[in-house]
């Protein structure tokens, strides 16, 4: 059995950037501390933070709790929450992902020149609630199997950082033939495109794909979504003990990718369990 791992499985560039602040800032602040929302979308890692002392909090929960720090996920928030944050006097730690500070730059900026903003995404994901309140009364969220909905005649659009370059090609395709002045920031991460450009690479030479990671990670969901449309027989795992010794009979070659908010501790135990499978079977 031929194990492949994808070189760019696990934490993105943003997602290590969170995890190492809200680390560093719980050795500072010994108690009161917490994120708003999970901090990215890994329950291991989740569970890892609150046995540490660093647990994820609703809203709602910012009067029954003394709070004094909390952390921004990955993910950011809207701008509204971030006020009502800062009029209680509790300390912000800004973990929002840079590219996803970039999309919400970008919406407010077209917003504040006039345009409509079309935000590409999923709407009921975090980032786009957050980057849905700078971008005015007006903006459409737009998902991949959304009907085009009327729009203005200047058009402004920003993309949920984790969407493939295939959805805004398709989008413009449409939008373009509406709009009569279209303005257009690519706020896709590189690093989103180089995974799913990688996991397909992978998956045209593997017999199974084993992807790693939240099921409610939209970025992990996606890569296994793109492996089963190839036609590769295809499991969505968050830990190793998932794994069943039936899926790998008659598979010599097993790729293995992982989401952006999957750490390499969880990744390489998948690949151990898969080699002690792989010795059972032969």
């Amino acid at each position: 059995m031929n194990i492949l791992v994808a070189k760019r499985a696990g934490f993105c560039f943003g997602v290590k950037r969170a995890i190492d602040i809200t680390v560093e800032k719980a050795k500072e602040h010994k108690e009161g501390i917490c994120t708003l929302g999970p901090i990215i979308h890994n329950p291991q890692v989740i569970d890892n933070l609150r046995a540490e002392g660093i647990p994820p909090i609703e809203l709602s929960e910012l009067d029954s709790r003394n709070i004094s720090t909390l952390i921004i996920r990955t993910h950011g928030i809207p701008c509204q929450t971030y006020d009502e944050i800062s009029s209680r006097g509790i300390t912000i730690i800004d973990a929002t992902c840079p590219f996803v500070k970039n999309a919400q730059h970008y919406a407010k900026l077209l917003q504040e020149k006039g345009y409509q903003v079309v935000i590409l995404g999923d709407k009921d994901h975090p980032e786009v609630k957050g980057i849905m309140s700078y971008a005015g009364e007006d903006v459409i969220v737009l998902g991949e199997d959304s009907p085009l909905p009327k729009l203005k005649s200047r058009v402004g659009v920003v993309v949920q950082t984790t969407q493939p370059i295939e959805f805004l090609k398709k989008a413009l395709s449409q939008i373009v033939e509406h709009a009569r002045e279209l303005k257009v920031y690519n706020t896709i991460c590189n690093s989103t495109a180089l995974r799913l450009k990688e996991t397909e690479e992978m998956a045209r030479k593997a017999d199974l794909m084993i992807v790693v990671g939240g099921k409610n990670s939209a970025n992990t969901t996606q890569l296994a979504n793109l492996c089963r449309s190839m036609s590769v027989r295809t499991h969505h795992i968050e830990t190793e003990d998932e794994l069943e010794p039936e899926w790998f009979s008659g598979a010599s070659n097993i790729g293995i990718t992982a989401g952006a908010s999957t750490p390499d501790w969880i990744i390489n135990k998948v690949e151990k369990r898969i080699q002690e499978i792989g010795r059972g079977i032969h």
